[in-house]
């Protein structure tokens, strides 16, 4: 087990599936990636990097792609969500298209990946 499982494990309902659902295709679309912690979040990360988290509270679910510019970037498709420089917050009920979260996913890796090559 690691820091996202025992997280996800924490969880109940919907908000447990769909955390679990991003989490999931996350890994499948970044399997280099691994469990652990940022930020004192559990999180994905990749090339030790943090590469995503995504958390439940009280009133929303927050996904952190740790990076404004990956956030600004997808600025113009987030309409209709709450957002700041770090996070996107959605809720089960109006949860974000898994198409978006996937692009989301991809651009993280892709910036990590430059960073890297530098």
């Amino acid at each position: 087990m690691g820091d996202v499982s025992d997280y996800l494990n924490e969880l109940d309902g919907a908000d447990r599936a769909l955390i679990g659902a991003i989490l999931t295709r996350a890994a499948e679309l970044v399997p280099e990636a691994s469990e652990g912690r940022s930020y004192g979040m559990p999180a994905l990360r990749y090339r030790d990097s943090p590469l995503l988290s995504v958390m439940s509270t009280k009133d929303h679910i927050g996904l952190y792609p740790f990076s404004p510019g990956v956030i600004d970037a997808f600025a113009g498709e987030l309409d209709g969500y709450s957002r700041s420089k770090g996070t996107i917050r959605f809720t089960a009920e109006h949860p974000l298209p898994s198409s978006l979260v996937e692009r989301i996913v991809l651009a993280r890796r892709d910036e990590i990946d430059a960073a890297k090559a530098r």
